[in-house]
């Protein structure tokens, strides 16, 4: 049973979203079943030391994931929230994926937990935006230093700023909805309880239940691009 959310309802609605979000719209993940991961050492690929030792290698693998981003659309359920994004000031996204689909689709207000495919950064000119299947250049223009793709590697510090935002949007919201995250990966594992012990409804969609299900009234176990339409009452 699919509940009807009225968005003016609540003052402050977050929609995180995990790797089954985007897998909805064919975009590989990386731990799942099928995933990048097992086929693909992440040592070699996707960590600062594969990086120091072998850049251009690193690169050119980036440039197949944004290559197979690109080749994705997004579907309903990132096109439903895009919608409330512009009707009700009070939506934030919060997303552990790195590959720009909610942008895509329309949204703004997206905090990237993880990153970006779509950013480089320079050690001594910072963060610059970079769309398209290949990077515009391997090199920073003003100093020749390699430039690394904007994301969160295995064994990488989370970008503190970042997660507080987060969290303190989560924290004040009153309605949570939680989309195709496994729950296990932290410190995001421990969103939906922030969400729930704050007094918010908490809504999870995913194909199935998760360690974060216990701080939801409403676990729906179907895909988001099919329930989100109906959870808000957008399907003409």
């Amino acid at each position: 049973m699919i509940p009807t959310i009225q968005p003016d309802d609540y003052q402050h609605i977050i929609f995180f979203t995990g790797a089954g979000m985007s897998a909805e719209s064919g975009v590989p993940t990386y731990r799942g079943h099928g995933g990048i991961w097992h086929q693909y050492n992440w040592e070699a690929y996707a960590c600062q030391k594969a990086f120091d030792r072998d850049p251009q290698k690193v690169l050119e693998f980036h440039e197949l994931r944004r290559k197979a981003a690109l080749t994705c659309q997004p579907h309903d359920g990132h096109r439903v929230i895009a919608e409330l994004e512009q009707q009700h000031p009070a939506v934030t996204i919060v997303t552990q994926n790195v590959d720009g689909m909610h942008q895509r689709a329309g949204s703004e207000k997206v905090i990237e937990l993880h990153g970006s495919y779509w950013r480089v950064r320079c050690s001594r000119h910072g963060v610059t935006e970079d769309i398209g299947e290949a990077y515009s250049g391997y090199t920073c223009a003003q100093c020749g230093e390699w430039l690394r793709p904007d994301i969160i590697w295995f064994e990488d510090m989370l970008n503190q700023t970042v997660i507080s935002q987060a969290t303190s949007a989560i924290a004040q919201c009153d309605l949570f909805i939680s989309i195709g995250t496994s729950g296990v990966v932290w410190p995001a594992a421990g969103f939906p309880e922030i969400a729930s012990k704050n007094g918010a409804r908490c809504i999870e969609i995913n194909p199935e239940p998760s360690p974060q299900s216990q701080f939801c009234s409403d676990v729906i176990t179907q895909a988001a691009g099919e329930v989100l339409p109906k959870l808000f009452d957008l399907c003409n």
